[in-house]
């Protein structure tokens, strides 16, 4: 049995650590190095080359790449932390998978397990890491994942060609690219 004095000193102990490590992440701001948008006010921003961005509430509504910015370099303003070409050309990609998390401040997006119609017994699940606010080859990272059905319904998993995840990387790459020409022909 745990004397009374004991605990008071093991809980303000306990009170104590939480308190430094609330304390230790203040002080972290966050620093916008973006360039200020060039676009005309009046002109809808596009998601991609295929209509105007999509908004919330409406014709008329937010638009939302305007609350996750959308300056010269695919980034804006302060809402998202990552390159917007290569946020918007990752989503892009995916868009075949179902999504389980997009977290465009962190630049992470998480694919819920598919399988694709040719190969039932097989599915894949991926992460796709934005890793910087420019367009660059080392700015993207894809972790592909795979499983194999057995025929007790269950999943094993299977190693995947780490090829296939740099052909991935090289694709969003590539939309990006097309992304970031579009704007630049558009305005």
């Amino acid at each position: 049995m745990v004397a009374f004095g004991t605990r008071r000193y093991v809980a303000m102990a306990v009170a104590g650590a939480a308190g430094l490590a609330l304390a230790a992440c203040g002080g972290r701001g966050f620093e916008q190095d973006y360039p200020e948008r060039q676009a005309d006010p009046n002109e809808p921003y596009r998601y991609t080359s295929e209509g105007p961005a999509p908004t919330i509430f409406g014709e008329g509504g937010f638009n939302v790449l305007d609350i996750f910015g959308g300056g010269d370099d695919g980034g804006g303003g302060a809402g998202i932390g990552v390159n917007g070409f290569l946020w918007r050309a990752a989503l892009d990609t995916v868009s075949f998978m179902p999504l389980t998390s997009a977290d465009p401040f962190g630049g992470v997006i998480i694919t819920d397990w598919y399988s694709p119609p040719e190969t039932p017994r097989d599915r894949f699940k991926m992460t796709v890491y934005i890793l910087s606010r420019q367009l660059r080859a080392d700015g993207i990272r894809v972790s592909l994942f795979r499983q194999t059905g057995d025929a007790a319904g269950g999943w094993t998993d299977a190693s995947v060609q780490p090829k296939t995840a740099t052909d991935l990387e090289n694709q969003i790459l590539a939309r990006a690219r097309q992304l970031r020409i579009a704007r630049a022909s558009s305005g």
